[in-house]
């Protein structure tokens, strides 16, 4: 078989603010020479190290390569918000939920993820901020939020699910904030620190393992092909030959040539404060550290955070459907002033409060929310395309690759070759014109909760 290029490398822009404030980070080795492994994974965020974490318990004794293409923690992984969600969560729709069977199965298979990073955290000695199991809540302002969340109880009544309402008293006493008109709290969900828990999972498995993950940093997959039973697969300084590859590398499997133009790519943007002094904390007051959701899924993310690197405010809005994968700085900035005012909105008692960090992340999404999942060629295994949830999804789908390459008939492979594949998109330019135009509709629906 002829020799592949990767046609578009990882863009981050914006400094990933969960990373920064964790302070100079482990610093792994550049992909350099000739060597060969058991298994090669491309891709060190959440799908990739789960993956890596699940063969060193079921293959412990392999030889096991994970390239990095940047800096562990400093792509979608650091990046995100850090919720991860046990209940039913699609972003694909103007609410939350599905059908009442699929949705218990997805809050099943949610909760084993969830434990698989509790197991991790607890045999990794990370600090109780990595992974904080806190609950969440859906925040709303207005009438059409309250219906939204009504619904959802509703529906998580039917599933046997606990939940709590919040008053806006309640949701001040929390928050510190008279934004918010009410709430519904819903204790399932963990809150993570996720540049430190990536890093820290990404260090246990390289120096707490006893046959050591080996683990390449700014070693990019730049082409592939291939050679008899097994695949040979470089980088720019470095020739890997591997039985086995699992591609984590989310919406760039369509870098690699497969699942084209059936991958949605996504781009959502946040800002973060700098670290609150305590005079400003006392001006709030509220609870230090606390997640919220919108009632619709196009609003506004907020959460405060306390631990490394000070006390601190986090707001994630707007939405941009971007097939180029990459996205401007300007774009970054512009979208940061939605951020402020966002911010003002909710904390006008915190005027003097700067933003330290601003940037952008990339999502992976199918138009029939399914995942981009199996043998794609022989020993080519992918667990990409999380649908914008790549705590869980993304922690679930590494496992079920390894648990597939292994032959270890798990629920979690089950469910995962049990969707159709990814549809295909309209041509461009209509998907991309369609999609930012639905993007649009939404957000302005959303109104408020933005």
């Amino acid at each position: 078989m002829a020799k592949r290029t990767v046609k578009n490398l990882p863009m981050n822009p914006g400094p990933a603010g969960w990373n920064e404030i964790l302070g100079p980070a482990p610093h792994y080795p550049e992909a350099d020479g000739t060597m060969s492994a058991d298994w090669l994974i491309i891709g060190g965020g959440f799908t990739g190290l789960s993956a890596a974490k699940r063969l060193a318990e079921l293959r412990g004794g392999d030889e096991i390569i994970l390239l990095e293409a940047n800096q562990i923690a400093s792509g979608p992984a650091g990046r995100n918000s850090g919720f991860m969600i046990d209940l039913p969560h699609e972003l694909g729709d103007d609410g939350y939920t599905g059908a009442v069977d699929a949705d218990i199965k997805q809050i099943n298979l949610n909760r084993h993820a969830q434990a698989f990073v509790k197991e991790n955290a607890a045999q990794y000695d990370m600090p109780d901020e990595a992974v904080n199991a806190m609950g969440r809540v859906n925040g709303t302002v207005n009438a059409s939020g309250k219906a939204h969340n009504d619904a959802y109880a509703d529906h998580l009544d039917v599933l046997g699910e606990a939940y709590r309402h919040m008053n806006a008293s309640e949701m001040r006493e929390m928050t510190g904030s008279d934004f918010y008109s009410s709430g519904l709290y819903m204790p399932g969900a963990i809150m993570l620190q996720p540049a430190l828990y990536i890093r820290a999972l990404a260090q246990g498995l390289v120096h707490k393992q006893a046959h050591p993950l080996k683990l390449f940093e700014q070693s990019p997959a730049i082409s592939f092909e291939q050679q008899g039973d097994s695949w040979l697969v470089e980088t720019p300084k470095a020739k890997i030959k591997a039985k086995t590859i699992i591609m984590a590398v989310n919406g760039h499997a369509e870098s690699f040539g497969f699942y084209k133009n059936r991958l949605m790519h996504v781009f959502t943007y946040a800002s973060m404060t700098e670290a609150l002094s305590d005079a400003q904390q006392k001006a709030l007051g509220g609870e230090k550290a606390w997640g919220i959701t919108p009632s619709d899924p196009m609003g506004s993310t907020v959460r405060r955070h306390d631990g490394i690197g000070g006390n601190r405010i986090i707001v994630r809005n707007r939405w941009t459907f971007d097939p180029s994968m990459a996205v401007s700085d300007a774009r970054i900035k512009a979208f940061g002033r939605d951020h402020d005012k966002s911010f003002t909105n909710r904390f006008p008692q915190l005027g003097d409060v700067e933003m330290a960090y601003r940037w952008s992340g990339h999502l992976c999404l199918s138009r029939n929310s399914v995942p981009a999942f199996g043998e794609l060629e022989t020993n080519w295994f992918s667990a990409c395309c999380q649908n914008g949830l790549g705590t869980a999804k993304g922690t679930l789908a590494g496992i079920g690759a390894v648990d597939l390459a292994t032959k270890a008939n798990s629920p979690i492979v089950q469910d995962l070759l049990s969707y159709d594949q990814p549809v295909k998109l309209p041509p461009r330019p209509l998907s991309t014109i369609g999609a930012n135009l639905v993007i649009k509709w939404r957000e302005f629906k959303a109104g408020a909760e933005l």
